[in-house]
């Protein structure tokens, strides 16, 4: 068994309810082993020569109630190679916890802090360090609980990351109904699992996911007869419409408009209905398509 050797945090929003892990690894497709989360019970990183019955037993745990501390205790005393382990977790209510092997390989430690823990192994000294002051700094301060965790990734990465180099990264968010139709908990779950620089994709993926699935700020939502003229010249680049440039948003620019908004999969952010229209989505169409700055 190779030693699973990366860098990771667990964190917890109380705000919105969410709980979240994010890594990173000399190690390829390093999110399908390492990171465990269920709303309700808790988020679980586990890594280095990883036990992965730690993810769904700490889940199922810390759903039953137990701690991150208690669930890992308990785990760490049923397994005979927990010298070689190392595991984060974060409960139910948002307090953390930590467990380093007297065996893992140099550098190996946790940080612990207040619904959150950092965790690695095999890495530049001062690396976890650094995830940890910056969740610290960024965390409540704009954005959301993947931002922070993202953040803290870049952070450890610039502070010297995996010894052996870098190959993949994840993030994986959740909260009760926070799900693609709202009948599950995976609100955000995204990998990058062989790249040369993992961190940068996985934030370029992450801004999509805001792109296609964050909430439209209604405050700086754009009237969609202010910007008729402008639409109906990207509609007819695009070739959904054939119509007058005239700068009235009737009702064949309007479907015209729905047909491309679909099919670049934006109709979370503007449903076809509605008078005004995001600006992210605006601007999106701008770049891609061409449009005034």
């Amino acid at each position: 068994m190779k030693p699973i050797a990366t860098f990771s945090i667990v964190g917890y929003d109380a705000n919105k309810k969410e709980w979240g892990v994010a890594v990173q690894s000399k190690f390829m497709a390093v999110g399908s082993v390492v990171s465990w989360a269920k709303a309700g019970a808790g988020a679980v990183a586990t890594q280095s020569y990883a036990n992965l019955m730690f993810g769904p037993m700490g889940l199922e745990r810390m759903a039953a109630g137990s701690s991150a501390q208690t669930a890992i205790d308990t785990l760490i005393a049923e397994d005979e190679k927990r010298a070689l382990r190392q595991v984060g977790m974060v409960d139910a209510s948002g307090q953390a916890a930590a467990y380093t092997g007297g065996k893992c390989h140099d550098w190996a430690g946790h940080i612990i802090g207040e619904n959150y823990a950092c965790q690695g192994n095999i890495l530049v000294p001062g690396t976890v360090e650094a995830m940890s002051a910056k969740f610290e700094t960024v965390r409540g301060k704009g954005g959301e609980l993947a931002d922070w965790l993202v953040a803290a990734l870049a952070a450890g990465q610039e502070a010297g990351g995996d010894k052996r180099g870098r190959q993949s990264a994840a993030v994986l968010v959740v909260r009760e109904g926070g799900g693609y139709g709202g009948n599950n908990d995976r609100y955000l779950d995204l990998r990058v699992d062989d790249h040369p620089t993992p961190i940068k994709e996985l934030k370029r993926l992450l801004a999509m996911h805001h792109l296609y699935f964050g909430e439209v700020d209604q405050s700086t939502a754009v009237s969609l007869n202010r910007v008729a003229t402008e639409i109906q010249e990207i509609l007819c680049r695009t070739g959904h419409y054939h119509g007058p440039i005239n700068g009235d948003f009737d009702q064949e620019t309007r479907n015209a408009l729905r047909s491309l908004v679909g099919i670049e999969n934006l109709e979370e952010r503007w449903t076809g209905t509605e008078a005004v229209i995001d600006i992210a989505v605006l601007e999106y169409l701008r770049e891609k398509f061409g449009g005034r700055a």
